[in-house]
């Protein structure tokens, strides 16, 4: 069974050659320029170019990558899960679908599963993550598709980020939602409701935020002893420590697992993020 992802997952770059995860990159166009995401940029100069005054722009995986890999399983007679970047924040998905519904015509046969993940960032990359256990574990190609479908819809996303314009101007969350809390300290806290960014509510100052975010961890997830939380982060690694030290403090994980916000999700969030990931109860 293939398994098919694209970069709104941020996993960790070398992931997917040791996992055997065929990646499909979104794209990054800043300065002039159209990068690959992953493979092609760094986030670090998106930031950099965010200082200077420019807004990146992204784009979804080519029409053209999708076929070639998508007809390949078909003339290969495989299996394959692609496993996609919410639909409500990417056309990836809904691009994917209409070229698995064109390679249809030609291979009926065709066994591919587009799942939306409904996610974004590490919360998408752990459905990714549980696609990989269940291949390696043999599991049948319907039953992981339910699984996973399921397991996806349970992955809760708590973040917040230093500055909601970047999102607004993406048009990530409405202009209306996108109170500008600069000048008093104001951090918004959002989640994602249907694959959509929505934020839930306004805290001042940057460790009652924090602090709040874990909170609901506890209300949303419960018992954390055999979890696993997912923590993804852009350039701001004092604020990275300082929010795994609440969470240790406050509810004893299994683990938590880390990784750096890609160039594509972190032009829309800018620097200063952090998201938090986990299974409800």
């Amino acid at each position: 069974m293939k398994i098919f992802t694209d970069s709104g997952c941020d996993l960790p770059k070398s992931y997917y050659s040791e996992h055997h995860v065929t990646l499909f990159p979104l794209r990054v166009h800043v300065n002039g320029q159209e990068f690959e995401d992953v493979y092609g940029i760094e986030p670090s100069k998106i930031y950099e170019a965010i200082d200077a005054g420019e807004q990146p722009k992204t784009s979804q995986v080519a029409p053209d990558t999708f076929y070639k890999a998508f007809e390949q399983v078909a003339q290969s007679d495989e299996e394959a899960i692609y496993l996609a970047f919410s639909g409500a924040l990417s056309g990836t998905y809904q691009t994917a679908v209409m070229v698995r519904n064109e390679i249809m015509e030609k291979y009926p046969d065709l066994k591919l599963a587009i799942i939306d993940t409904k996610g974004a960032s590490y919360g998408h990359g752990f459905t990714v993550k549980e696609a990989v256990r269940l291949r390696d574990e043999g599991w049948d190609f319907e039953r992981a598709v339910s699984h996973l479908t399921k397991y996806a819809g349970n992955i809760e996303h708590l973040f917040t980020v230093a500055d909601l314009d970047y999102l607004a101007k993406g048009g990530r969350v409405s202009k209306a939602s996108a109170f500008v809390g600069g000048v008093l300290n104001i951090k918004p806290i959002l989640h994602v409701e249907e694959g959509k960014l929505v934020p839930i509510e306004k805290i001042r100052g940057h460790k009652k935020a924090l602090n709040r975010m874990v909170d609901l961890m506890a209300e949303r997830g419960g018992d954390f002893s055999n979890k696993i939380v997912g923590i993804s982060y852009s350039k701001d690694k004092a604020i990275l420590q300082d929010v795994m030290n609440i969470i240790e403090e406050k509810l004893q994980p299994k683990a938590m697992e880390v990784t750096e916000i890609g160039a594509v999700i972190g032009s829309h969030v800018g620097v200063g993020t952090i998201a938090i990931f986990f299974e409800r109860h």
